[in-house]
C-alpha cells in the first residue's frame, strides 16, 4: 500500500491489533462481572445431549458445555469456558480437554487443571439422565 493514499500497512495492522485487544478485553471484563467462578458458566440453560455421543473415557464439546464419561454410565458436565481468560475450550484429546487459546489442559474425568495457565478447574454443571438423554443444567 502506498502512504500517499493516507493508509499504510503499519496503520492497518495496528488498528486490527487494537480491535482484537479491545474485543478480548471487553469479553474478559464481561465475564469477570458475574459471581460465577467461570464467568457466565453458572447460568447455562438446560442443554440435552444424546448419551451415545459421549465416548467412554473421554468427552464431547456440545454448545457451551463439555460432557464427559470417565467410566461407562458415569457422566459429568463442565462449562466450556476456560478459567484462564474465558476462551471456549475447543478440543478433546483422549481424556484431556484443551483450550487452544493459551494451552490450558483439563482432565475430562473431573475438570481439574492438568497443565497450563488456568488457575481453577472448569466449572462443574449438573447432569441428569433419562434413558439415553442427558440434561445439563
Amino acid at each position: 500500500m502506498s502512504s500517499e493514499a493516507g493508509v499504510t500497512r503499519r496503520g492497518v495492522i495496528a488498528a486490527a491489533a487494537g480491535s482484537v485487544a479491545l474485543v478480548g478485553t471487553s469479553t474478559a471484563l464481561a465475564a469477570c462481572g458475574t459471581d460465577s467462578p467461570a464467568g457466565d458458566a453458572g447460568t447455562v440453560a438446560p442443554i440435552t445431549v444424546d448419551a451415545g455421543v459421549v465416548p467412554v473415557g473421554s468427552a464431547a464439546i456440545v454448545e457451551f458445555v463439555v460432557v464427559s464419561q470417565p467410566t461407562a454410565g458415569n457422566f459429568k458436565a463442565f462449562s466450556a469456558i476456560c478459567t484462564h481468560q474465558q476462551c471456549l475450550v475447543s478440543q478433546v484429546l483422549y481424556d484431556r480437554i484443551i483450550c487452544t487459546c493459551h494451552q490450558s489442559v483439563y482432565s475430562a474425568a473431573d475438570g481439574s487443571v492438568v497443565s497450563g495457565p488456568a488457575p481453577r478447574p472448569l466449572y462443574e454443571l449438573t447432569v441428569t439422565q433419562s434413558g439415553d438423554v442427558l440434561t445439563i443444567t
